[in-house]
């Protein structure tokens, strides 16, 4: 719990397509003591940051339009002291790189709660404790992984994505509908 005075709570930008998990996240930042900001989209969170630069931003990557890492390049872009956790249902190793070279501090699968994200938020430093997979990944999730990864690649550009891997541009479009496959 963050204990100031209400003029100088720090900045919390929220930005997630999901209504009710970020209304849930709002209550719970700001019972901890930050200035929340919401948006539903990758526009209006560049809007809202564009108004006032927030000192902090949790961004869902997947929403309606541009991915959430426009925004992380956004954020980044107007201050490059925003602290920036990226959030996401449709994790993936590629989308998680690019979002820390593109200046996050953080990438965290959801389900992930307050307590985990304010954790993250203030993670400097790596843990090379970190609990190493015993199993290798699925053919399944290998394609997903491939799959972002181009689809990275090409700037979210899905039909220049379903040429690079051979693939028809629908088929490509379902498989991204589609949640990833578990590792």
């Amino acid at each position: 719990m963050i204990d100031v005075s209400a003029n100088d709570r720090p900045t919390l930008l929220l930005v997630d397509d999901d209504r009710t998990f970020a209304a849930v996240l709002r209550e719970a930042f700001d019972a901890r003591g930050f200035e929340v900001r919401i948006a539903h989209d990758v526009g209006e969170g560049i809007r809202l940051a564009g108004e006032e630069s927030p000192e902090y931003a949790v961004v869902d990557l997947k929403m309606p339009g541009p991915s959430g890492l426009e925004l992380v390049k956004t954020l980044k872009a107007l201050d490059e002291n925003t602290r920036v956790v990226v959030l996401t249902g449709y994790a993936s190793v590629a989308t998680a790189v690019e979002a820390i070279k593109l200046g996050a501090v953080h990438y965290l699968a959801k389900p992930a709660d307050a307590d985990q994200i304010l954790e993250a938020l203030h993670r400097d430093k790596g843990n090379a404790d970190a609990e190493i997979t015993p199993k290798p990944l699925s053919v399944a999730r290998l394609e997903w992984e491939h799959i972002q990864r181009v689809l990275t690649e090409c700037e979210g550009n899905i039909s220049e994505t379903a040429r690079r891997l051979n693939m028809h541009r629908r088929t490509l479009q379902r498989k991204l509908i589609k949640r990833p496959a578990r590792r």
